[in-house]
């Protein structure tokens, strides 16, 4: 899952590259943006529940092939549909990690710490995104080749890591229904419904703002910021995504709820009382402070959502409603940065933050008013429901 995610971040220190040396602009870079969310999104409401019929361990390795293929491509960008088509086939392998290693990660963690598991699922992308932005803007800015010696590197991680899934065991019995479970199908069990509004948003604004920083930071950056240097870039971006990895296992000191109001009030307060005022000052330690805080936020809220999804569920629970977390998340990534592509023309970058500041300052609202923890008896009364169907018919 490291190595994956790893992957996606790495591209993000080049973007200023291809700006300086093929002319792409910061609405071709939000387009990359949505070509990875939509390949992303595609493959999970198809193939989102092929892990629990196919096996964890086959589906896992076929993400890892994609993310292959993606970097391979980008070995080659002078126009801006080469980036285009290798941030899709990224998504596509995005999209299978998230749903068959998320499970997997899921399948194989210890009972205690019971908050282990979702933040290991939740976070891992998180942490990766951040591990893959600072190596990258190392050896783009220190390394030689430095358009394509990260491919070369991301592309040796990939294939080591699929070696070791290769060796590793099984979690799940195949079953049959493969082709059946490549029919689109949402779902959330009935006990967790509840809980989905409140994730949504939670997941929809902080997901927003990743993508905002993969599509407009890297000019803000070297536009607001005044620095050019592939390894600041690496870090203002790993300072987003890493301080939500660390900020995560913080969460499960408190209820799901609990932590979702205070992760979401900590995210908030970075965008606006640091990400806005930073922005309009030109202040870079400022603006990482601030990233630091918002990150952090992001990953308290996210990882105590996926825990309340996920309370009392069962293993075939797993992957559709991890499913269902990254396709409302990349749906988070994918709208904005569509809309914003097209706004990029007629309204300034520090226009544009004002608007994703404007999206966090609702769905922390939201949270704050709406949220609830989980209701243990309400699955277990619909489990108790369906086993009495279940044996009824049975006797009949």
């Amino acid at each position: 899952m490291l190595a994956s995610f790893a992957t996606v971040g790495s591209t993000i220190p080049l973007f200023n590259i291809y700006r300086a040396q093929d002319g792409f602009n910061s609405a071709d870079i939000s387009l990359t943006v949505v070509a990875y969310s939509v390949g992303t999104l595609g493959t999970l409401l198809v193939m989102g529940r092929l892990s629990n019929h196919a096996g964890r361990r086959p589906v896992s390795i076929a993400s890892l092939a994609f993310l292959i293929a993606g970097t391979l491509t980008l070995l080659n960008v002078h126009h801006i549909g080469i980036l285009i088509v290798g941030r899709l086939l990224m998504g596509v392998g995005a999209g299978l990690a998230s749903s068959s290693l998320t499970s997997y990660i899921v399948d194989a963690a210890p009972a205690k710490p019971a908050w282990l598991a979702s933040v290991a699922s939740s976070q891992t992308v998180m942490l990766g995104l951040a591990v893959g932005a600072v190596a990258s803007g190392a050896l783009v800015q220190f390394g030689p080749w430095p358009r394509d010696l990260v491919h070369l590197v991301d592309t040796g991680f990939l294939l080591l890591a699929a070696m070791m899934i290769a060796v590793s065991p099984e979690t799940v019995t195949r079953t049959a229904g493969v082709w059946r479970s490549l029919r689109p199908s949402v779902r959330v069990p009935v006990g967790a419904r509840h809980l989905l509004p409140v994730a949504s948003a939670v997941f929809l604004a902080t997901w927003a703002t990743g993508a905002f920083y993969q599509a407009f930071v890297p000019a803000l950056v070297q536009d607001q910021l005044r620095t050019s240097s592939p390894l600041v870039l690496g870090l203002v971006f790993a300072a987003y995504m890493g301080s939500s990895a660390f900020g995560a296992p913080i969460g499960g000191r408190f209820t799901a709820a609990g932590a979702q109001r205070i992760g979401m009030v900590g995210f908030v307060v970075g965008w606006w009382i640091g990400l806005i005022t930073a922005i309009a000052t030109g202040a870079l330690p400022l603006f990482i402070a601030a990233t630091v805080l918002a990150g952090a936020g992001q990953g308290i809220a996210t990882s105590a959502a996926t825990r309340a999804l996920l309370h009392g569920g069962t293993s075939a629970d797993r992957a559709p409603i991890l499913a269902v977390v990254y396709l409302i998340s990349y749906s988070g990534a994918t709208a904005p940065s569509l809309i914003s592509a097209q706004l990029s023309g007629a309204f300034s970058l520090p226009q544009l933050a004002l608007g994703y500041g404007a999206l966090a300052l609702l769905a922390t609202l939201f949270t704050a008013l709406s949220t609830h923890n989980p209701r243990t008896p309400a699955i277990s009364e619909s489990r108790a429901r369906q086993a009495a169907k279940a044996s009824q018919g049975n006797s009949l």
